[in-house]
């Protein structure tokens, strides 16, 4: 029998019903986590999209701050999308002098890189690991990634328009992060492959 790996969405601020409901058709049991005692009690984690400089704050009044970035530092799956990407970087470009992130993943976003929300635009990403036709990805007020390092593996790029080759979905070991809005399209298959994430790290786990 599979085993079913219980996902938190951090519910600070953003996507979260839309997360939270994706995860549950893939078959993981999803909750949404505000508190230290709710974070521990998952096996992974997803970030949803929102607003970066919103949810760092509030992660510093909820508590949760260091304990997300215990959790991260340990190895525990967690999937950020959009603001979850900028909240997962170890560099941002053009955030506020006050922002926090958790690190973890060796790269440098761009926040709002795509432009402002008017800018908003719906493109195919060809995504590594990733089975069927190019993803139909959701942009809302965008980062991209300008640098990764030597651990960080490159899933996805733009392939077409002004920012074609621009990097927007990574991997480094059990941390994944996408620039797109997989929860808004229907479009379950990066879902589905964070909770194979999520299973094969608890599998160990408990192996």
């Amino acid at each position: 029998m599979r085993s079913v790996p219980t996902v938190g969405v951090l519910a600070l601020q953003g996507d979260v019903r839309e997360h939270v409901r994706a995860l549950s058709v893939c078959g993981a049991a999803a909750r949404t986590v505000r508190r230290a005692d709710e974070l521990d009690s998952v096996d992974a984690l997803v970030i949803p999209g929102g607003e970066s400089t919103t949810m760092s704050k509030l992660a510093v009044e909820f508590a949760l701050l260091e304990p997300l970035r215990k959790r991260v530092a340990t190895g525990t799956p967690v999937y950020g999308s959009c603001a979850g990407m900028i909240m997962l970087a170890t560099e941002v470009l053009d955030g506020r002098p006050d922002q926090q992130t958790l690190g973890g993943i060796d790269m440098t976003v761009r926040r709002n890189a795509f432009g402002r929300q008017v800018d908003s635009f719906e493109a195919p990403v060809t995504i590594d690991g990733v089975d069927g036709p190019a993803f139909h990805a959701v942009f809302i007020r965008a980062p991209w990634v300008e640098r990764v390092g030597a651990e960080v593996e490159v899933l996805g790029r733009v392939t077409s328009g002004s920012a074609a080759g621009r990097i927007v979905a990574v991997r480094q070991q059990n941390l994944l992060a996408t620039a797109f809005h997989p929860e808004l399209t229907g479009d379950l298959r990066v879902h589905r492959y964070f909770v194979e994430m999520a299973r094969a790290a608890s599998d160990t786990t408990e192996g």
